[in-house]
């Protein structure tokens, strides 16, 4: 978007700014709400940001520019939508649908504010946003206690689970690198060197394997493609500078490894068995993501054009179970996970073939064209963030083929955020699309419009969680299923509630709307059948 760097787009620079530590920094003391206590707050800020962003840019905007990966992004996003259409449960997919569709439009606004100049200044905020999630799960780990906090998933800081604080700081990496070689400062230079440190340790004590895989392979690409080939080691101050980096986060993997810290591993050498099991898939996580995949990929070839609908891979997945899945607890009430293990096994099963087919190919043209800018100028500032770029779709291929990362609001913002920042647009545009003061003026109430029906979902869902921990009954938990009507969880406990109180006539309509929203899960079929017609409980 061509846009007036000193007015609008600075404005635009402190939505997103502001909105990247609020991102990660949103949660919630509901217990009770598990992996959305986390996942909806920072969904929340990362609506806000990118339709408030765009909104931003669209206003002054005299004429968008119109690239081979836009087309392919919108494309994907396109068949998104048109699988959302069909899927079983409408709530999901709305869900997962707005996340794909906020990142988008951060990934827009990033790339509209680097083009305006002001691409660094965005960077440092993400780059201290990395920093404090890493500092946070650091925090964690060496005895502070929050309701914040999930303590089985230590440490998760505000994350709620080790794998995403991990996946999320290692997609930082290449960004405090940038940060190292570029500054004009020493105090810059210092940061970045503490930075790593922090970001080092919590890699350390994460024990997620995806990410050190990713960050393991983005440092070696890094050596031979930047440091050898490159020259940038030829350069002595660069060169101190990296030397820098990497004593800096060596220090913080020894004092985490030295450190007695609070966290409960079974074994007695935890991250050496880590690394050693990094690629075994004959038993424990490794082997439950196969089974996993395998039931997931059959789910993907019985709906292989628009797939089961965004966010619905856990309405469908009990069908494709079989007794002692490692992935399925047919014990609990919610048995799975609110995502499969991996971003891309998702897509394929969730929206089809075709959307996250489109999504690698834009992943492609944005990485070879970072390359060859790369390539072209390894001395300059361009080249080397070109090289950042690079770093960092490297690690989120990892990642995001290994676990859940592109399916989550704060990766997902961060992602898009440090790709739009860094990654230039092509010098010819596929097409140039004008502006006039009517269509810009439909633009933006469009996007104002989509980003005000998420950003109320997200408080709705908010306000219902924060209704139901705080009723004492359950004609109070009634209000949080009024609320956030969209939540099997709460109709399910709603519907425990009055089973409970031996009131079947006020729990069969609970989980009836359970049963809509998850049809093939068992516990709603289980919940009627202790509860006739006649409004009693039956006897057992």
């Amino acid at each position: 978007m061509n846009v007036d760097p000193t007015g609008t787009s600075r404005a635009a620079l402190r939505v997103l700014q502001v909105g990247a530590i609020a991102c990660v920094l949103g949660a919630l003391p509901y217990t009770v709400f598990d992996l959305d206590r986390h996942a909806v707050p920072k969904e929340l800020v990362l609506h806000a940001t990118a339709f408030g962003g765009a909104a931003l840019l669209l206003a002054r905007a005299r004429r968008v520019s119109v690239s081979l990966a836009d087309l392919l992004i919108a494309a994907s996003l396109a068949v998104s939508t048109l699988s959302a259409l069909f899927a079983t449960n409408h709530w999901l997919a709305f869900r997962a649908l707005g996340v794909s569709l906020s990142a988008v439009l951060v990934f827009w606004c990033a790339r509209s504010l680097a083009q305006a100049g002001l691409g660094r200044q965005l960077i440092n905020a993400l780059a201290l946003g990395v920093v404090l999630t890493a500092g946070i799960a650091l925090l964690q780990a060496y005895g502070v206690e929050s309701s914040l906090m999930a303590e089985r998933r230590a440490p998760g800081g505000l994350f709620g689970n080790r794998n995403f604080v991990a996946h999320f700081v290692a997609l930082g990496l290449p960004v405090l690198i940038l940060a190292a070689l570029e500054a004009r400062h020493r105090l810059g230079i210092g940061l970045a060197w503490f930075g790593t440190m922090v970001v080092g340790a919590a890699l350390l004590l994460s024990r997620s394997r995806a990410a050190w895989l990713g960050a393991g392979l983005a440092l070696a690409i890094f050596a031979a493609e930047g440091l050898w080939r490159g020259g940038l080691w030829r350069d002595r101050s660069r060169r101190l500078r990296v030397i820098g980096l990497g004593v800096a986060a060596l220090i913080g993997v020894v004092l985490a490894r030295v450190l007695p810290n609070r966290l409960e591993w079974r074994s007695d050498s935890p991250y050496l068995d880590s690394l050693v099991g990094i690629a075994d898939y004959k038993e424990g996580s490794g082997h439950g993501r196969l089974v996993q995949y395998e039931n997931t990929l059959k789910m993907a070839l019985d709906h292989p054009i628009l797939g089961v609908g965004p966010g619905n891979w856990p309405v469908a997945y009990p069908k494709y179970t079989f007794p002692g899945d490692p992935a399925f607890d047919p014990n609990d009430f919610i048995p799975t996970n609110p995502w499969p293990s991996s971003d891309w096994v998702a897509f394929l099963a969730e929206r089809g073939a075709f959307a996250p087919l489109l999504l690698l190919l834009a992943g492609v043209v944005l990485g070879v064209g970072a390359w060859r800018r790369w390539r072209l100028s390894s001395d300059q500032t361009e080249g080397i963030e070109s090289l950042a770029a690079v770093l960092t779709l490297l690690i989120l291929l990892v990642v995001s083929t290994l676990d859940a990362v592109l399916l989550l609001p704060a990766p997902s913002f961060y992602a898009a955020a440090i790709v739009g920042a860094l990654v230039r647009s092509p010098r010819r545009a596929v097409r140039e699309v004008g502006l006039e003061d009517v269509r810009r003026r439909r633009l933006v109430n469009g996007v104002l419009g989509v980003g005000g029906l998420l950003v109320l979902r997200s408080l709705s869902q908010i306000v219902a969680m924060a209704v139901f921990s705080g009723a004492s009954s359950p004609a109070g938990l009634e209000w949080a299923g009024r609320i956030d009507p969209g939540s099997y969880r709460i109709q399910v406990l709603l519907g425990y509630a009055w089973r409970n109180r031996g009131q079947c006539d006020r729990a069969r309509p609970h989980a009836e709307a359970a049963r809509r929203l998850m049809p093939n899960l068992a516990a709603p079929g289980r919940l009627l059948g202790e509860c006739g017609g006649t409004g009693r409980r039956r006897g057992r």
